[in-house]
């Protein structure tokens, strides 16, 4: 920009009439070509200058936008060293908390929130927490759910129906299975699943109960069945008729190498609690308007 102006500035200059030069004696001449040539040195001297000095400006202006004022950012939370912009990203080192992973550990995402079970008119709040590994996923087709978009692994929370007042070990496994197998259950989003098999079921920790499932679902890309197996952990959590569930589950090619072993783990961090509160329970409405029921 400042090479442009100054070459405007070098042809901004009038030059001078006939009638005035033919006025003119030969020294006058050139005593006038001299200045005009030292005016235009000057512009192109200064422009010059201007364009040797506006790296540093540019420079300098980065640096400030860089520099993160620590004693003031620690005090209010506000970086007044500038915008994080990319450029301000790149220059600053991670910051230093202390915290040592052991080799091979993941860094797990710990999810909790707190649902309603019972009743619209007598609901209960119950809080749930599990760990994965995986992303938290949002959206109006989730509710509570971690996925893995590479491999297709992933984990969600459900809720049975009433179970009238029996525990978990007089639970029928296929009372659970309902929830997740019917042409509305999650596993039946593109299809109600085929082959449907309880391996194993079995009382853990006196209040779960861990059930081991394969069966086989529709691809939305093939249209193929593709194998699955899942874990599922059931708790009723105190004062309320309701089970609530954890599934983890991986496509069947992957469950004996590593992914059973992962869907073990976020089973074993599962935790539903009951909680007591004098405020007034309200359902969250996702519904788009329609009848909230539960």
């Amino acid at each position: 920009m400042n090479l442009l102006l100054a070459i405007l500035a070098l042809y901004s200059f009038p030059p001078p009439s006939a009638s005035a030069f033919s006025s003119m004696n030969s020294c006058n001449k050139r005593g006038k070509s001299s200045a005009l040539l030292a005016s235009r040195r000057d512009v192109i001297s200064t422009a010059a200058a201007s364009i040797v000095a506006l790296p540093s400006v540019v420079n300098a202006a980065a640096a400030v936008q860089d520099s993160l004022e620590i004693e003031e950012f620690l005090r209010t939370g506000i970086d007044s060293g500038g915008p994080m912009g990319v450029s301000s990203q790149a220059g600053k080192s991670r910051p230093q908390t202390g915290v040592v992973f052991r080799d091979g550990t993941d860094q797990a995402r710990r999810v909790s929130a707190e649902i309603l079970v019972g009743t619209k008119a007598d609901p209960t709040a119950v809080l749930v927490s599990f760990t994965a590994p995986y992303k938290l996923e949002t959206g109006s087709v989730y509710d509570i759910e971690c996925r893995d978009q590479k491999t297709g692994d992933g984990v969600f929370l459900a809720v049975t129906e009433k179970v009238n007042g029996k525990s978990l070990e007089d639970l029928d496994s296929s009372f659970f299975l309902k929830r997740l197998f019917d042409p509305t259950g999650r596993f039946s989003f593109y299809g109600p699943p085929t082959d449907v098999k309880v391996k194993k079921s079995s009382m853990v920790d006196g209040n779960r109960r861990l059930l081991e499932v394969s069966f086989s679902n529709l691809s939305q890309s093939t249209s193929a069945e593709i194998p699955r197996k899942a874990i599922i952990v059931a708790t009723i959590p105190k004062n309320t008729d309701n089970a609530v569930m954890l599934v983890s589950s991986a496509n069947a090619s992957r469950w004996g190498k590593g992914a059973d072993e992962t869907a073990r783990s976020i089973g074993e961090s599962f935790n539903a609690v009951s909680t007591k509160t004098s405020m007034k329970l309200r359902a969250k409405d996702r519904s788009g308007g329609t009848t909230i029921d539960f």
